[in-house]
């Protein structure tokens, strides 16, 4: 009987320890991946950090940056795209008009030092497009512009991001050389997205391509993809 009782404690004991361990492992990877891919509904309340969208009766807060603050704007209903940040003492909800917003919110908060707060501040000051093309030419100035972004992070930012941007095919909006926007009238975007891709594909450098097709542009509004590309292999 002794014997009996004290292999049933024992295999109790087991799956006990094997549903506690399972459940911890289940926690720890969940903030690997979303549950959540987006959210759908009335938009029941909108304020520019965040947003909360009837589902189905349940009204999910999500925090939100300028960007998706400023496309929700005037709308009755939304979709946000989801990201899950999960702690111990936390379950917070960050919610993107675009997945490509999402995406590189991903990119910023895998940099040491970025959390998802700042990662949104970021996203604030800039559109995406904005913020791969300060990373790809490694406009640390502009960076250490956002509120709480050192110049260490800044440089952290660019150095373990610039290649991972040029890859996300988020169209760049560009800046000069002193940290302003170009005039888009000067330079033909849709021209310089399709020739960076061009270059790209043959293998040149994101930052010295952008540099490049930039500088023939402003020279040459009007130039062609072909011509930009032609011209960009004698400089690259």
């Amino acid at each position: 009987m002794y014997f009996t009782l004290h292999m049933k404690q024992v295999t109790f004991i087991l799956h006990s320890t094997f549903f506690i361990l399972h459940s911890s492992f289940f926690i720890l990877n969940f903030s690997l991946y979303n549950m959540i891919d987006y959210v759908k509904g009335p938009i029941a309340e909108l304020t520019p950090a965040t947003a909360t969208i009837d589902c189905g009766g349940v009204g999910y807060l999500v925090n939100i940056s300028v960007n998706t603050y400023s496309a929700l704007q005037g709308k009755s209903e939304a979709k946000l795209f989801v990201y899950e940040a999960i702690r111990e003492d936390a379950w917070t909800l960050f919610g993107f008009a675009t997945k490509d917003e999402r995406t590189l919110f991903i990119q910023l908060i895998s940099v040491s030092g970025i959390g998802g707060n700042t990662a949104r501040t970021m996203l604030s000051a800039f559109t995406p497009a904005e913020l791969c093309d300060i990373i790809m030419t490694g406009n640390d100035k502009m960076l250490k512009t956002v509120k709480g972004l050192g110049s260490k992070t800044a440089q952290r930012v660019i150095v373990e991001l610039h290649d991972k941007v040029s890859q996300l095919g988020i169209a760049p909006t560009l800046f000069g050389e002193s940290g302003e926007k170009e005039n888009a009238s000067a330079i033909n975007q849709e021209v310089f997205k399709d020739a960076c891709e061009a270059l790209k594909a043959l293998g040149y450098p994101p930052a010295p391509v952008a540099k490049v097709v930039r500088a023939i542009l402003k020279d040459d509004p009007n130039a062609s993809v072909e011509r930009v590309i032609k011209m960009a292999f004698k400089m690259l």
